[in-house]
């Protein structure tokens, strides 16, 4: 992989991890136009770099939140930030008992298939508009909502699933504040990136090599840049309720997409 390539796929997984366009779906529409072999060899160690940056990048926007869930958890009380914690956890089960036990079946989705794909993204076009047009409300997370949240998350494993837009609309329609519905999705996540990236070190699936650093330290850096962006960008959007425009974005290529594995 040149450095060129990688600072531009960066860049991309930084923005569409947190911008609600699905940055699966977009994956499989490029390998679907470029050809499986035109994709980078070293895709597996470098999808887990530029996950890792996105991760750092939530964390670095939302260090002050971060910093108090952190402290009032080792306060050992059953305190604002012990229960928000819970509810992270609550909303993780959902991925996590289908990445444990659907893996194989969702990797068979996984296949260049761009009609499958469209579909999904005029899903997620769907979900952005009903969010944009819910009422503004000071509601916050509850438990039972951090779970039907995470049902979201885990639906978004499907590709042309937006994750970021999955779980602010789930949260959204379901009555809670745009503002804090935005910090949790986002902060969601974080754990199950860092859970996922750990759980294929132990597993062998990938491996440190120093081999690369170069192409890898420019993905890392692009896609960290590009991330702090997005998402500072995004929680702006989701409380000025400016997410149709995301909505017809995603109608526009999902139907693109249906017309092109259709006819072409």
């Amino acid at each position: 992989m040149e450095i060129i390539d990688a600072i531009i796929l960066g860049i991309i997984q930084g923005l569409t991890e947190f911008l609600p366009v699905s940055s699966s779906g977009h994956l499989e529409l490029g390998k679907a136009i470029l050809g499986e072999s035109k994709m980078p060899a070293e895709g597996l160690m470098f999808t887990v770099v530029v996950h890792f940056a996105t991760a750092l990048s939530t964390a670095l926007v939302y260090r002050k939140d971060i910093v108090e869930i952190l402290t009032g958890i080792f306060k050992n009380k059953w305190n604002e930030e012990t229960q928000f914690a819970v509810k992270i956890f609550i909303s993780m089960i959902p991925a996590g008992i289908v990445g444990l036990f659907f893996e194989k079946q969702l990797e068979s989705l996984f296949g260049g298939s761009v009609v499958f794909v469209g579909y999904m993204l005029i899903l997620t076009a769907i979900l952005l508009f009903l969010a944009d047009k819910a009422k503004t409300t000071n509601k916050p997370v509850t438990f039972f909502k951090s779970f039907l949240i995470g049902i979201a998350q885990a639906i978004a494993i499907l590709p042309g699933i937006s994750r970021s837009g999955a779980t602010i609309s789930a949260s959204v329609i379901l009555g809670v504040d745009k503002s804090k519905a935005a910090r949790f999705s986002f902060l969601m996540v974080v754990p199950l990136i860092l859970g996922k990236i750990a759980k294929d070190l132990l597993d062998g699936a990938i491996s440190m090599e120093t081999q690369g650093i170069g192409y890898l330290t420019a993905g890392f850096i692009a896609a960290f840049i590009s991330g702090v962006i997005a998402c500072t960008w995004m929680v702006q959007l989701v409380r000025r309720s400016k997410l149709s425009y995301f909505s017809i974005y995603c109608l526009v290529v999902g139907i693109v997409a249906i017309f092109s594995g259709l006819y072409l």
